[in-house]
Parts: structure tokens; sequence; C-alpha cells
């Protein structure tokens, strides 16, 4: 019966393919299988290559088998002990599967049927409507979810697992679900099968040749095109936002933006992003910057551009980075603005690098260079920090170490991959269909633009963020010391503006929240909606409100219970963070011009953001 029906589902429901010109399908074939060989023999070279430096984990460069793969053989060893839950867990599958085999019958057979699984809203994989339509595409597409479904019943009720393991096994998980899906493969993706049938396989051609030269310009591990990079240029449409360059050290470039109000706030505001990025996700264009947002409201807005460093810059150390960064960036906008003091915005590991900062200037007790402080998807207490923390344990680190000790940093595009290893079902698999089976050109994406013009990371700084915040949490433990003064982060007392995004990865709400309740000052918390980018980078647009975002002014320990009391509005978070620090500004003064005082040095966006990484 099962071989009957699987006959019938192919040749039934995929009988309305047809090969228009078998002539140029064959010619296509041919070229495909050229092209292939090209693709082998440019694999075979790059595994030579990985030979001599072999690379498994993307921040390191250890060859062990990954820990998330014994965690997944541990459970699986677990099961097979234990021959009565095993039988019963298959018994449920199997029924399953049987069900869906009758469903496929039916649908044969013109007779509705109440589907096994479906897909979660927004599953972009399943959008197509063959995957409803079509019994062969349905049958598949069921199949898999039952499967994913029944692995991830089975991982939760196993017990035993200590916390570090099962998120292993739950991370390991997710790739091999994110990878299986019948989405990801020519025969069972009807848009591919659709598309190869109808251009007589040329899309495979093409895709073939887009995964030669991706494979030629990767080195160690294949890069996924994810946009046409030539549609964009740092300078030219992407971070274009008016303004200077008014000082600059081995470290940074500090850029202050031009006034577009006849009067601003007396308060500037100094922005730090993160080092691992470019600044410029705050300035992906007109309609989508942040920084053009805050200096339209009358801010004076400064904005640290950091360096893209090399093996010279191997020995700066994680205090380097706080004295010849934010507290140098602030010192120059005192001088330049004339003012005591100024606002500062932390955005992800620059929220970090400013907690520290805060906490070290508030052990020294020395004047303090900051009025009020707002601090974007940023962790102080990394207990809960998500998956990243797999990447980090002791062995890694040290073979993160040795690694980082041959070239003096750790090159951007390594973290860039495990970003993406984060979310693959969104951030790798859909690129790689796209790309080599419908043959496609990457869709033109200014924050996907950004997010491969990655930055290279100096060795002393790195190693010290991944051991002393990741894998130690001394920042939230008390136990972190800075310029020879311990920190506590309970003597910050500033008013501070706290945003989470509800569905970060890279920065989980959770986390935010529990190192947010470590600050001893008056916290405004506000969550948004989307994620790490997307929930930052949310333009006020009536005509498109896609996210929101939650308020609520109690302070509890609980982050369920804030949400429970959260008010949620829809729209924009920034301005109800720009009406925030208006309070926080003193009054009007004249519109400053940049460089006034100290010079300018060369227009922004500045030269540091155009140096390219691998």
């Amino acid at each position: 019966m099962q071989k009957s029906l699987g006959t019938a589902l192919v040749t039934s429901d995929l009988s309305a393919y047809q090969i228009k010109d078998p002539m140029a399908f064959g010619r296509n074939m041919l070229e495909l299988m050229e092209t292939g060989g090209k693709v082998m023999a440019e694999l075979v070279q790059k595994q030579g290559a990985q030979q001599t430096t072999p690379t498994m984990n993307p921040l390191q460069g250890s060859s062990d088998i990954p820990e998330s793969a014994r965690a997944i053989a541990t459970i699986w060893q677990t099961l097979l002990s234990d021959p009565a839950r095993l039988s019963e867990a298959q018994g449920g599958l199997y029924a399953e599967y049987l069900q869906i085999w009758q469903n496929a019958l039916h649908k044969l057979s013109g007779i509705d049927s109440h589907p096994v699984a479906e897909p979660e809203a927004g599953d972009n994989r399943f959008k197509d409507p063959e995957w409803n339509a079509n019994a062969y595409f349905d049958f598949w597409k069921q199949s898999y979810l039952v499967t994913v479904r029944w692995a991830e019943d089975l991982l939760e009720s196993t017990k035993g697992l200590d916390d570090r393991a099962r998120h292993q096994a739950e991370f390991a998980l997710k790739q091999i679900a994110a990878a299986i899906s019948p989405s990801n493969f020519p025969t069972t993706n009807p848009e591919v099968v659709r598309t190869t049938f109808s251009t007589n396989a040329a899309n495979l051609v093409e895709g073939m040749k887009q995964l030669l030269a991706d494979l030629e310009k990767s080195d160690g591990q294949l890069k996924v095109s994810q946009t046409d990079t030539t549609a964009f240029e740092v300078g030219r449409n992407v971070a274009i936002q008016p303004g200077k360059v008014v000082f600059q050290n081995d470290l940074l470039q500090l850029i202050q933006y031009t006034p577009t109000t006849e009067k601003v706030r007396a308060i500037p505001l100094l922005i730090v992003p993160p080092w691992i990025n470019k600044f410029y996700i705050l300035d992906l264009g007109p309609a989508k910057s942040y920084i053009k947002f805050a200096v339209d409201q009358g801010f004076t807005v400064f904005v640290v551009s950091w360096v893209n460093p090399d093996e010279r810059l191997k020995h700066k150390t994680f205090e380097d980075y706080m004295h010849e960064g934010i507290l140098a960036a602030a010192d120059a906008v005192k001088r330049e603005t004339g003012e005591k003091k100024c606002n500062v915005l932390g955005y992800c590991v620059g929220g970090t690098l400013l907690y520290a900062t805060l906490g070290y200037l508030a052990a020294k007790k020395e004047e303090e260079p900051f009025n009020a402080v707002t601090f974007l998807t940023a962790q102080a207490d990394f207990t809960k920090a998500g998956d990243l923390k797999l990447f980090i344990d002791d062995a890694q680190l040290k073979s993160l170490d040795e690694m980082m000790a041959q070239s003096g940093y750790l090159e951007g595009s390594k973290m860039a991959t495990v970003f993406n290893m984060l979310r693959p079902k969104d951030l790798i698999w859909p690129y790689i269909v796209n790309n080599y089976m419908l043959g496609k050109k990457p869709f033109p994406f200014d924050l996907l633009y950004w997010n491969q013009d990655s930055t290279r990371m100096p060795a002393a700084n790195h190693a010290y963020y991944l051991r002393e915040f990741y894998h130690e949490n001394r920042l939230a433990k008390g136990e972190m010391s800075l310029g020879g003064v311990k920190i506590d982060l309970k003597k910050v007392k500033l008013p501070v503006y706290h945003l989470a995004a509800r569905e970060d990865h890279i920065a989980p709400v959770q986390s935010v929240y529990t190192g947010a309740l470590l600050l001893g000052g008056p916290v405004e918390f506000v969550m948004s909606g989307s994620g790490h980018i997307a929930g930052v980078v949310n333009p006020p647009d009536p005509k498109r409100v896609k996210y929101q975002y939650w308020t609520n002014p109690d302070r509890v320990d609980n982050l369920d219970e804030w949400i429970e009391g959260a008010k949620e509005t829809p729209g924009s978070w920034w301005p109800h963070w720009a009406a925030w620090l208006t309070k926080h500004s003193k009054g009007l003064v004249a519109a400053r011009t940049p460089g006034a005082k100290l010079g300018a040095i060369e227009d922004a966006p500045g030269s540091y953001v155009k140096v390219k990484g691998k």
C-alpha cells in the first residue's frame, strides 16, 4: 500500500510539471554537471586548507565533536536504555505518520481531511499554496512537522540533563530541524520544482554558479550571500547623515552631526554602538535613521565610530576601550560643546561597556561626565544570555585565545556566522534556497548589507569580554575590577532608559531585564516588539505600524510579572524615548556647528567605518 501510495503521490500530483524543452533541459543538465565539478574541486581545495587550520566552531578552531552533538547522543543513549519509553515514543510517531498517509490518500481522492500538523503562523518556508493544495508537497510538509515536534517533545521529557546539556541539545536540534526542512531540497520544494521545469533547469545552473562564486570568496567557511552588496555604499546611500569627524584616536572617530533645528537641547547626546559591528545600523538611510530622528528632535548628537582593528591593536584591552573609547569620547563632547555633562546611549556590547564604565566611575567617586543613560538591548547579567553561551567554555576559550594569538584579532565574519546560526531558519536556509536552488540574485537589503560589513575584534579585548562577562559573569556577581577598583552597579544612581526586544536572540529580554535590576537608580524599562535589530530600528511611520512596545513603571523582580502589568502601545518606541530624554536635557540653546571648537577632521561618516573586513 505504501509503495502504491508513494507512486500515486508522485505520478498524480506532479503530473502538471512537465519539461518544456527537453533539448534545453539536457544542455542545462550538462552545464550543471560541469559547474558542479568546479564546485567539488573548490571544496576539495578548501578542505585541504582546513586540514592545516581546522575549524568547526565558527568562533574557534576546535576539531573535536561539538558539545551539542554529544548532548543529542546522550539523549539517544538514555532513550535506548529505556525500551518501554522508546517503544511508546516510536509508536506515537508511527501513528501520526499513518494518519498523514491516510490524509494524502484522501486528498488524492478529493476528500478534505484535517492536517496532522500545521506550521506556525509566519513560517515563510511553507507560504507557497502548493504546500497545502498538492498532496505530494503537503505529505512532506506534515511529515517534517510531526517529526520535529516529536523530537522536541522527546527532548523536553528527557530527565537527568543539566541545564547546559539541555541547552546544547536544544541548540543542536534547532540546527538539525532547520536543515532537514523539505523546503531546503529541490525535489520537495514546490517553488523549486516549478521553477526547474519552467526554466528547463536554468535555475539550477545559475544557482551552481552562485555557489561556486560564494565558495571562491569564502575562507574556510561558506559565506552565503544574503544581499546584493553592490547596491550599497557607505556614505552614498547608507551612513549619509551629514556631520563632521571632530576627534579621533587609535580606537575611534567621534562624529558630530549637523543640526536640523535652529535650537537644540543644551545637554548633548553621545551614542556608543557595539564595536563588533559598524555604527551605521543606526543610520541606514533617512527613513530608518535613528541618528536622524534624534537630530530632528533637537538633540546635539555625537556617535562613536569604532576602528576596524588589525594586528597592530591586538593589545588593546577592555580598559582601553573604556578609557580611550567612552571616556575619551565624553571628554571630547565636553570640550566641543562646553557642557560639563552629556547624556549617553549604549547599544548591545557598547551598552555592556557603558555598564562597566558607569560602575567604574561610581567606584572611583570622580566627577560624573554623564547626566542620563540609555541602554539598547544591552546585557550586564549574562546568566540567561541565550545560545551564544554555548560557544563559550574553558576549552573553547583556550582554543579561541590560541587562534587570535596568531593574527592578533578575531575576524568579524566568524561572529556574523554565529549570529546567523542563532536563527538558521531565517538567516541561513532561505538564502541557500533562493541563491542556489532558485538561481535568484540576492535581494538588495540595507540591513543585510550592514550585517555582512563586519568588523574585527582585537584579541585582548575580545578574550576579556567573552571570559569575564559571558563565561564568568563577574560584573553581575560584583566581582569585576577595572583600573584597580571593584565595580558595584548598585552605586550607579543615574536615571536610565532601558530597552529590551521581546524576540531578541542575542540579548534575550530576560537577560536584559535582570541586568537592569542591578542598577541603583531609577530605570524606565521598555520592551519593544521583534528582535535585536528590528526591535531597535523601528522608526515612527503612521502608514506602517509593524511593531509595538510595552511600558510599566513598576520595578518588580520577575519579568513575567512586569509583562503582565505592562501597557502595550502600537508603533515605534522612539518618540517615547525622545520625550524621556528631553526631560533630562535641560533647556534650549543655539544650534551647534560641528567642530566649532575641536575642528573638523573630515566629513561624516569618516574613514574608520569604510575599512572592510573579510
